[in-house]
């Protein structure tokens, strides 16, 4: 394969959603299987839409994925500046090249003169297309004189620069433009109902498709790996390359990310209707202080959400579904990649999270589960919290699941649950919690197999059954009828905290 250089190329308009985020990560797939280039270049040709903290904030995020690229904005800036509102100049030198070689043309029609046509057409039951049917009719290069169109410009009126889009009708040429796309094979499309796109607009800026074909050549890109709302500009993009006299790169257009009802594409709204985020990170607007939630601050890792994220629309042809990044780089293939939109699951997501919680070493757990108990106002020994967290992870899909958990692993309980203290706190039983206390003043070894071995003996000597004493000995250590081996919590908080919280509960229920 030839030098492999692809590029991630999202408009700085706002926080990245997670379809931009999948486009990013296959791009980046892709260069590390062929030992290629990943390129981020910032599109803000819109500057309408343009949000200041947009970029930074892709970055980050590309960071936080674990997919930072390798080429882009203030790094191995080789083809820079990656930012198209630097590039201005360049694209106009090519909108100039595209009108000398008669490929595109001058339009100094009004919006109001185009208003009209539109509306014109809509009282006909026609649809209005600025292209070869229509362009000697209208205020353009192409039906005015060159005098005329000297002279438009010397007195500074509005234009554009539209491209000229090949006339069907014209002989020897065929109706049809097509093209390979990697992922949905053989794509065409009529030349009859393609318009005359504007490549430059009066503002002096580009539009998307002249900055897009302009960078992409300069920029030696060889794929062009993009969602399938760029299939429809195929055929200009393919009509550029060729007018410029350019090689064509392979294009392969990714299905959408789907809603968890499965039609229509995966929005914001669903995240904040049903409560999970859409965005890797959590984002202020900076006009509206809205704070949109993030995968991050959620408490998802990283590689739990890449991983699951790489399953979109992918899919390695085996029943493995747990992969490293690097497992992803070597595996990944635009072949295996999906034509039709793949449904977003905020459950599957979910297990992603726990699966790799259950990989993390205790160790690593309980730093993070620290900062939490920090926040709570808790002091504890590492190597004691690291005990906590190998007794409850596998209960957890999140680290903030771990106070809920644990918390009497930290503290004695303030109040115990009353719908399990009415089942379990019976009329005998403040006299059997008081035995068990004598019993647990008995025992010198108070570890959780010792504690066990010596309370169970006493439990089958007394002849009663294991749940008139186990239950409420639990509920008074942790408050409600939850949390991992009776004994285990017991030889965690040692017996001075077991027989304070046994007297609290006789003392309380």
């Amino acid at each position: 394969m030839k030098n492999v250089r692809v590029r991630f190329a999202p408009s700085p308009t706002g926080p990245l959603h997670i379809g931009g985020v999948r486009t990013a990560l296959f791009n980046y797939l892709f260069a590390k299987k062929h030992n290629g280039t990943f390129i981020l270049r910032i599109e803000d040709t819109d500057q309408t839409r343009y949000v200041a903290n947009a970029e930074q904030y892709i970055i980050d995020a590309l960071n936080w994925c674990n997919i930072p690229f390798d080429e882009g904005p203030r790094k191995n800036e080789k083809f820079g500046p990656y930012r198209q509102s630097e590039r201005k100049d360049i694209y106009k030198q090519y909108a100039n090249q595209l009108i000398e070689s008669g490929n595109a043309y001058y339009c100094f029609d009004t919006a109001e003169e185009l208003d009209f046509h539109r509306k014109n057409h809509e009282e006909k039951g026609k649809t209005f297309i600025y292209n070869w049917h229509n362009r000697t009719k209208l205020t353009n290069s192409i039906s005015l004189s060159k005098e005329e169109v000297e002279q438009r410009i010397s007195n500074g009126d509005n234009y554009v620069v539209r491209f000229k889009m090949h006339d069907p009708l014209k002989d020897g040429e065929s109706a049809i433009i097509s093209s390979t796309d990697i992922i949905r094979g053989n794509v065409s499309f009529k030349k009859e109902l393609l318009d005359d796109k504007i490549l430059f607009k009066s503002d002096g800026m580009p539009t998307y498709h002249l900055a897009n074909i302009v960078d992409d050549h300069l920029m030696e890109i060889s794929h062009v790996i993009r969602g399938e709302e760029w299939l429809p500009s195929l055929p200009l993009h393919i009509a550029l390359y060729e007018a410029f006299n350019w090689e064509i790169p392979e294009f392969a257009h990714l299905p959408l990310i789907l809603k968890p009802v499965g039609k229509g594409k995966l929005s914001k709204r669903d995240g904040d209707k049903l409560g999970f985020p859409v965005f890797p990170l959590a984002y202020t607007n900076s006009e509206t202080k809205e704070v949109s939630r993030g995968y991050k601050e959620d408490g998802y890792f990283a590689d739990a959400f890449i991983n699951m994220l790489a399953l979109l629309g992918w899919n390695p042809g085996t029943e493995q579904e747990i992969f490293t990044l690097e497992e992803l780089c070597k595996t990944f293939t635009l072949e295996r990649v999906s034509k039709s939109g793949a449904k977003f699951s905020p459950d599957k997501t979910n297990w992603f999270n726990q699966q790799y919680m259950m990989q993390k070493s205790n160790s690593e757990l309980a730093e993070l589960f620290s900062a939490v108990l920090v926040e709570k106002g808790v002091s504890s020994d590492i190597n004691y919290t690291k005990k906590v967290v190998s007794l409850i992870k596998e209960r957890a899909t999140f680290v903030t699941d771990f106070w809920e958990l644990s918390s009497f692993f930290f503290e004695a309980p303030l109040e115990f649950d009353a719908k399990a203290s009415k089942k379990n706190w019976k009329e005998g039983t403040p006299e059997l919690m008081k035995e068990l206390i004598e019993v647990l003043n008995t025992i010198e070894d108070f570890n959780s197999q010792n504690i066990e071995t010596i309370v169970k003996e006493w439990i089958t000597s007394k002849e009663i059954g294991f749940g008139k004493v186990m239950q409420p000995f639990r509920l008074s250590l942790v408050g409600a009828m939850k949390g991992p081996h009776l004994f285990d919590i017991t030889e965690m908080i040692g017996k001075t905290s077991t027989i304070e919280r046994i007297n609290k509960a006789i003392n309380t229920l």
